[in-house]
């Protein structure tokens, strides 16, 4: 944790110092802006001249392509480094993600002048990880108990009430108060499916309805989108995509599960009890809950920091962040024994998406740039949109992958990403098609997160819980070839046939 703090610090430091030398040249910039207005003769000639200049002045200093390299290097080892070089990935990775990030910042800063994207990404990712952790540490003080046998119906009533909670407390949180239970319930005949269909429908598909729920849709609120958007126009489709995973869960657990059951050689004796340790860390959560509210951008008064513009909360993310401290100082030591909870889980999460936020910033404005192309808008549609989110955010991750496409789509028809009130009238409908654009990036982006390991944060402290209790998971593409191209991908196939294709 201290070389995350350490970390963090410099990260912070290269912005300020950035900030500051490009401050500098932005002042000159405008002493010359100033003289150029007084040239042009009417006060509307000298604004248009000066949105000329600027549009000029941003496509000359738009990022190279080969400055997307740090991020598919990152990517690409995230996938392969706990395959291949595992022993090299797990002591490194915090260097290389900073590495790879700070390498991308400082050309951002000191050789194209732009200092704008990186507070940007640095602004996302404290909202984002603020989450994350308060979500997974309140969670980790709670200990459920379930003495009950392991049926098929008992585990499927389990996924499903955990679908339902990701909603609430996010994918993470109901992830990291759910797993352990559902591994004790199933301990005598724990099989590497159990965690698999978990992940499919408790660490990603179920947190389809709420901001909370998934961090790619967490990040559209914080862009703008209305807070209950994702609920009106999400849930048919949630709800066909959990009812045939459960069918299918509960056809492979009646089939494997009957093994267990012969090879028991005495009768075990269940109460049926429900127990639980931690009470108390519900009310954490739901001051995590509560204080998601609190946008600068939706509620008037609500103290923020103001950067070109635009508002930033802090308010938010120091609750959240005070709520990780105190919820596990306070926490009832027995359930965080029970659940025998450590920080590496979300530590590996934070180093991650550090270096992914700090490296995606190329990526995000190519998008852009080639969907205000002729040829970009042409591709867009609700269809492309659906399955260009979806395979980008199975093996890549779903958060970035959600901003990339939204700005594309938002682009193509003019508006920009970073201006709420556009952010809000695409979400409204008020471009041709915008709403169900936006429906076929939110839901893909969602779904599409549980194709692999790396598609969304949960997945890897589901695997790493899952590990740490003895189970053998499947590897990056074991997991792809056993689990989500034969069973997964055929119903985000009916999904967008049932809900996209002929609309």
């Amino acid at each position: 944790m201290k070389h995350f703090i350490f970390s963090f610090s410099i990260f912070f430091g290269l912005l300020f110092f950035g900030s500051f030398h490009v401050s500098n040249v932005s002042a000159q910039d405008s002493q010359t802006e100033v003289v150029q207005e007084a040239d042009h003769g009417t006060h509307e000639d000298a604004a248009e001249g000066h949105e000329a200049n600027a549009s000029e002045h941003g496509d000359a200093h738009a990022a190279p392509v080969w400055l997307v390299i740090p991020f598919v290097m990152l990517l690409l080892m995230i996938a392969t480094g706990p395959l291949f070089y595992e022993h090299f990935w797990h002591k490194n990775y915090p260097k290389i993600a900073i590495g790879l990030a700070i390498l991308v910042v400082f050309y951002y800063l000191f050789v194209l002048g732009n200092v704008h994207s990186p507070v940007h990404a640095m602004a996302e990712y404290v909202q984002f990880i603020a989450l994350l952790a308060s979500l997974y540490i309140a969670s980790g003080g709670i200990l459920i108990e379930i003495d009950k046998k392991a049926t098929p119906m008992a585990n499927v009533s389990l996924l499903l009430i955990g679908a339902l909670i990701s909603n609430l407390i996010g994918t993470t949180g109901a992830s990291m108060l759910l797993i352990r239970p559902f591994i004790r319930l199933n301990k005598g005949n724990i099989q590497a499916y159990h965690i698999i269909f978990f992940i499919f429908m408790v660490s990603n598909i179920g947190g389809s309805l709420t901001p909370i729920g998934d961090p790619p849709l967490f990040l559209g609120f914080l862009k703008g989108i209305p807070f209950f958007w994702t609920l009106e126009h999400n849930w048919p489709a949630w709800i066909f995509a959990l009812l045939l995973l459960a069918g299918v869960f509960y056809l492979i657990d009646k089939k494997l599960g009957k093994a267990s059951d012969e090879t028991e050689l005495e009768e075990i004796t269940y109460s049926n009890k429900f127990s639980l340790i931690g009470v108390r860390n519900f009310g954490w959560l739901f001051i995590i809950i509560c204080s998601v509210f609190l946008d600068p951008n939706v509620i008037e008064g609500v103290p923020a920091i103001h950067y070109e513009g635009q508002k930033f909360s802090y308010i938010r993310e120091l609750i959240m962040l005070s709520v990780a401290v105190f919820s596990y100082k306070f926490a009832d030591q027995r359930a965080i024994k029970g659940n025998e909870f450590n920080f590496e889980p979300i530590r590996e999460v934070a180093f991650i998406f550090i270096g992914i936020f700090g490296t995606m910033m190329p990526a995000l404005e190519l998008v852009g740039i080639f969907a205000k192309s002729p040829e970009g808008a042409a591709l867009i549609t609700h269809n492309t949109l659906y399955w260009g989110t979806g395979v980008l955010s199975g093996f890549l991750d779903n958060a970035p992958t959600y901003l990339n496409f939204l700005a594309a789509a938002m682009a193509s028809e003019g508006a920009s990403i970073n201006n709420i009130e556009e952010v809000r009238t695409f979400a409204a409908n008020g471009y041709e098609d915008s709403a169900f654009q936006l429906m076929a990036i939110a839901i893909a982006s969602v779904f599409f997160g549980a194709m692999t390991y790396i598609g969304n944060g949960p997945n890897f402290m589901v695997k790493s819980i899952a590990e740490q209790s003895g189970i053998k998971m499947p590897s990056f593409f074991g997991y792809i070839i056993r689990f989500s191209l034969p069973v997964l991908l055929p119903i985000l196939f009916l999904v967008w046939l049932i809900f996209f294709a002929f609309a």
